[in-house]
């Protein structure tokens, strides 16, 4: 699934080439697609013909085009597969184009998802409860991502470390900090040497803003490099792919060799995920020992 650097990719591509411009007419074709939007598929593509996208926003993975006055918004759920493409309007539509959008420029932008857990939703806009910022009402439930000119570090320390679970877990809690996924979730405790089993309210204030800093440090570094592409299915608006899976130090790199100290990256199951690090550099806590039923793999 994208994570915030790859949505990130995606809406700087959407305001370079859709800001500014007008849907002189919108097609949304699937139902699925649709399904956030209650009044269905026709509604929705009634409803966005002829409005102005005045600015293209994201928090965490959510992304959203504001649209004329900023009252409401077009919020695109990528799920697992979403692409959002601009286009010429005489190439060939995709197989899985769900939406078709015709620009005042004359390109399309297509949102194209082959596995269908996107979509598209036109809701108000509001301010958030988080922050004041105002959001979409479905974004407004989410804290503030660490690469928003309004996140507040210190605050986001001391809401983690009153927060009794484990260090992991509330990287992946968006009601404390949203856009951090697992990959980058594993990459930053590397980064930070800590196991992400240690227990958040027993950690210092010192290393949960290291392990935030460096969140925020790869989530650059992958910025910079287009994304983390491990499913083709994931591109920007042009169809390229990022490259930043080149650089992962713990995420995936299960049976290689730790980029400081040697160790075998292991693999362990968590949350119906996977978690990834050095036993070396990030040692457990003494006070957690591995289930019976995890999967170890080195």
């Amino acid at each position: 699934m994208p994570e915030l650097p790859e949505v990130e990719v995606v809406r700087r591509g959407v305001a370079d080439h859709v800001v500014g411009r007008r849907f002189t007419r919108a097609q949304v074709s699937g139902v699925r697609t649709a399904r956030r939007h209650l009044a269905g598929a026709a509604d929705l593509s009634a409803r966005l013909t002829d409005r102005y996208v005045d600015s293209a926003q994201r928090r965490g993975k959510y992304l959203w085009l504001t649209l004329d006055e900023g009252d409401e918004a077009l919020v695109v759920h990528l799920g697992m597969s979403g692409q959002l493409l601009v286009e010429a309007p005489d190439a060939p539509v995709e197989k899985h184009a769900h939406a078709v959008f015709d620009l005042s420029d004359g390109q399309q932008l297509r949102f194209v998802d082959q596995r269908t857990f996107g979509g598209l939703q036109l809701t108000p806009v509001v301010s958030s409860d988080v922050d004041g910022r105002a959001v979409p009402e479905p974004v407004a439930h989410i804290a503030a991502d660490p690469l928003e000119s309004g996140f507040d570090r210190a605050a986001t320390v001391r809401a983690i470390r009153r927060r009794r679970t484990q260090l992991k877990r509330a990287l992946l809690d968006q009601s404390l900090v949203s856009g951090i996924g697992n990959i980058y979730a594993d990459e930053a405790l590397w980064a930070a040497r800590l196991n992400g089993l240690r227990a958040t309210d027993r950690l210092p204030a010192a290393k949960v803003s290291e392990v935030l800093d460096a969140a925020t440090g790869v989530m650059h570094a992958a910025l910079a490099q287009g994304g983390t592409s491990f499913d083709a299915l994931y591109v920007n608006v042009n169809g390229a792919s990022g490259y930043f899976d080149r650089s992962l130090h713990a995420y995936g790199q299960q049976g290689r060799a730790c980029a400081r100290c040697g160790t075998l990256i292991v693999r362990e199951q968590f949350m119906n995920r996977s978690s990834h690090f050095c036993p070396t550099c990030q040692p457990r806590p003494r006070s957690v020992r591995p289930a019976g039923r995890t999967r170890v793999t080195p």
